[in-house]
């Protein structure tokens, strides 16, 4: 079953059981999900998804700490209710082990020393662990390696 057919069925689901916030956190996902087939003409592949709501994720957790800083637990609170329900549609994530492995592979397979080859990491990285692996935590794993 493709991501998108398990995200539509779920939010069919949570319609019958009246899940009003899981329904609208699924509802927030597939609108997002549309959209992008909508400005771009074309249709979402499981990859593309996975990065729709890893961006979605991203948001939600910007939002939840500006929320924390102005007292309001209460939006604090959906927004976190809402990465979760976000978080069950992603792919399992990596070990600390394997995203140490897959940076040595790529530095190796790149030929990288210094610095100014992260780039070159990076673009093998970004496609094996999107969605796997935050990507924030592997560049500076990254550039930790190539620095010393």
């Amino acid at each position: 079953m493709s991501l998108k057919a398990k995200i539509t069925d779920d939010m069919k689901t949570a319609m019958r059981a009246k899940d009003a916030p899981r329904l609208g956190a699924v509802r927030l996902l597939l609108s997002a999900m549309k959209q992008k087939e909508v400005d771009e003409r074309v249709e979402l592949t499981d990859a593309d998804i996975v990065v729709i709501i890893d961006k979605m994720i991203k948001q939600r957790r910007d939002s939840i700490s500006q929320f924390e800083k102005g007292g309001r637990q209460d939006l604090a609170d959906q927004e976190k209710f809402e990465v979760g329900v976000l978080q069950a549609y992603m792919p399992q994530a990596l070990s600390d082990v394997e995203v140490d492995a897959e940076i040595a592979a790529a530095m190796q397979s790149t030929g990288a020393k210094a610095m100014a080859d992260m780039g070159k990491v990076m673009a093998v990285l970004k496609p094996k662990l999107a969605g796997k692996a935050d990507m924030g935590k592997v560049s500076a794993l990254v550039k930790d390696r190539l620095a010393g």
